[in-house]
């Protein structure tokens, strides 16, 4: 009985090895994989088919309510001549409202409140950028009084198609500087062992321009020119050599 005990604790151990050592050679194996890490960028430039504008109405009057009720109604008005000229409702939002107080003198210990202000921000995103120039006209003759920004973008469709052929841009540099580091080591390329990537375009903004209080509309159209956007993709890419 003791023989055979001893006999199954002599396998069992034979058996332990044989485990760590398959274990230890595929780490080993693992560890000895050469490889080179290389990196492309690749960019693409597009027309931006999205607008972005951001108007405010301001207000103001000693007495808070009338300041209000100012405001509401010619911010009604603003958003009724936008829809007669053909943007939808849906493509406004309100994004910013405020009350302010105006101190005579706000450095004395009790300053006296002399006006309100009032301010109504809309947002108003625009699916064909040539209707820009227009509708900064309407917005204006209709009763806004502060244009706070002009942002020029890409829709999603769009900026999805540029994406893809930034991407493959930088995967060909990537794979290109792969090949030359491979031929100048006198090596072969067999595989990819990973691969991030990372991309992204920034929207052409204008900020801060002045509407200048126009109660009429403007003799000539407002001249809009939104530029181009580029889209950017990074690739890092590890590839297995031999």
């Amino acid at each position: 009985m003791r023989r055979r005990l001893n006999l199954l604790t002599t396998t069992l151990m034979l058996v332990a090895l044989m485990v760590i050592g398959c274990a230890a050679a595929q780490t080993t194996d693992t560890a000895n994989i050469d490889v080179i890490h290389v990196s492309g960028s690749g960019s693409v430039t597009g027309t931006p088919d999205r607008a972005q504008l951001t108007f405010s109405v301001m207000t103001e009057n000693a007495n808070v309510k009338t300041a209000q009720s100012d405001n509401a109604v010619r911010m009604n008005t603003v958003i009724d001549a936008l829809v007669a000229a053909g943007v939808p409702k849906d493509q406004m939002k309100t994004t910013g409202y405020s009350i302010y107080p105006v101190y005579q003198d706000p450095t004395v210990l009790n300053p006296k409140i002399t006006t309100y202000q009032v301010t109504n921000t809309l947002q108003v995103t625009l699916k064909d950028v040539n209707q820009t120039g227009n509708v900064i006209d309407t917005a204006v003759s209709n009763g806004i009084n502060t244009a706070s920004s002009i942002q020029f973008m890409l829709s999603d469709e769009q900026a999805q198609a540029l994406r893809q052929v930034a991407l493959k841009k930088a995967v060909t540099l990537a794979r290109a500087d792969a090949d030359v580091v491979a031929a100048a080591l006198g090596v072969n390329i067999t595989g990819v062992q990973s691969a991030d990537i990372s991309q992204g375009y920034t929207p052409v903004v204008y900020d801060n321009f002045q509407a200048g209080g126009a109660t009429t509309r403007a003799a000539v159209p407002t001249p809009i020119q939104p530029g181009d956007i580029t889209v950017t993709a990074q690739v890092a890419i590890t590839y297995s050599i031999r």
